[in-house]
């Protein structure tokens, strides 16, 4: 069985869920379709200028947003589009 996930836009952006424990990055965008998901990542403070690092990757994404812990399903993260920090 595979996925198909963003690793990479052709601006560079990368989804939440294909960075590693231990990346970081600033939200650029949220992508997410079901307006709902959208309206409670923007709650949260997920969005763009935010600073994020991802901590965990299993059994979901556990990220730091600015200095709130957050913990997601991965098609919540793949929604989430990253400019990684060089």
């Amino acid at each position: 069985m595979s996925s198909v996930r963003l690793v990479c836009s052709s601006d560079g952006l990368r989804s939440l869920s294909s960075l590693a424990a231990g990346e970081s990055g600033v939200v650029r965008s949220v992508c997410a379709k079901n307006r709902g998901r959208f309206e409670r990542l923007v709650a949260l403070g997920v969005t763009p200028g935010a600073s994020v690092r991802v901590l965990q990757m299993f059994p979901g994404v556990v990220f730091l947003c600015d200095q709130t812990e957050l913990a997601v399903e991965r098609a919540v993260a793949d929604a989430v589009l990253v400019e990684c920090a060089s």
